[in-house]
């Protein structure tokens, strides 16, 4: 079952304005300025609600990387970005009742955003969130269950050299009408990924013995071809 046209629009305007607020940062932007920004943008695009408790973005940087917090706990830094840096940004629009949810990590060398970091790490990390995401489109199916895409996963991250830093220890969730619905790819969870519209995949993890946090955030759906496709 395809996802409703409305529901690919609010996807692709987080996305839009994740690269917007990407190209926008300067060193004397804060973990505050930026979350601010990010409303005032998505707002430009016509959407103004949020179904993550009141926070459609949560913004962290620095060592506030590795961080994993709620939304309802989040409460934005005033540290500046300055010459080198991460920043994780994590969108979490709704419109008419149907959410989006994307997050990016957004490597910063010399005061501003770079899309190829010259930083071991930063190139480390971006590229595992590639080979986590492309590793999960190969195994899952709709019969594939959360459980199962988590075991899967949580060994790769290892293999990679990295852990996971999820506050909860999840992989993702499913899209639900309500916050308080969502199931999880995590351990014990039985539900196949094809029983739900739309689930996320968004891996944080750290290297081991790292500095930065990283986190790439998609929404996927299965399409006819049992496949599964970004929103």
């Amino acid at each position: 079952m395809f996802p409703p046209i409305e529901h690919r629009e609010i996807q692709t305007v987080a996305k839009a304005v994740l690269a917007q607020l990407a190209a926008s940062i300067h060193p004397s932007d804060t973990e505050r300025t930026l979350a601010e920004r990010a409303v005032s943008l998505l707002a430009a695009h016509g959407i103004t609600e949020t179904w993550y408790y009141n926070c459609p973005a949560l913004v962290l940087l620095g060592t506030r990387s590795c961080e994993s917090l709620s939304g309802r706990d989040y409460q934005p830094d005033s540290e500046p970005v300055g010459d080198f840096n991460v920043i994780t940004v994590d969108l979490s629009p709704m419109r008419g009742g149907l959410w989006g949810d994307c997050a990016r990590t957004i490597p910063v060398e010399n005061g501003r955003f770079t899309s190829q970091p010259q930083a071991a790490e930063f190139k480390a990390g971006l590229e595992a969130q590639e080979l986590l995401h492309q590793s999960m489109r190969s195994f899952v199916t709709p019969t594939t269950t959360f459980a199962e895409l988590f075991a899967f996963s949580t060994a790769q991250i290892a293999s990679l050299g990295f852990q996971n830093l999820d506050f909860r220890g999840n992989l993702g969730h499913s899209i639900a009408a309500e916050r308080t619905k969502r199931c999880y790819i995590e351990v014990g969870n039985s539900q196949s990924l094809g029983s739900v519209r739309l689930f996320t995949f968004e891996p944080h993890i750290r290297q081991l013995n790292g500095t930065w946090g990283f986190k790439h955030e998609e929404i996927y759906y299965f399409g006819p071809d049992r496949q599964p496709h970004a929103l």
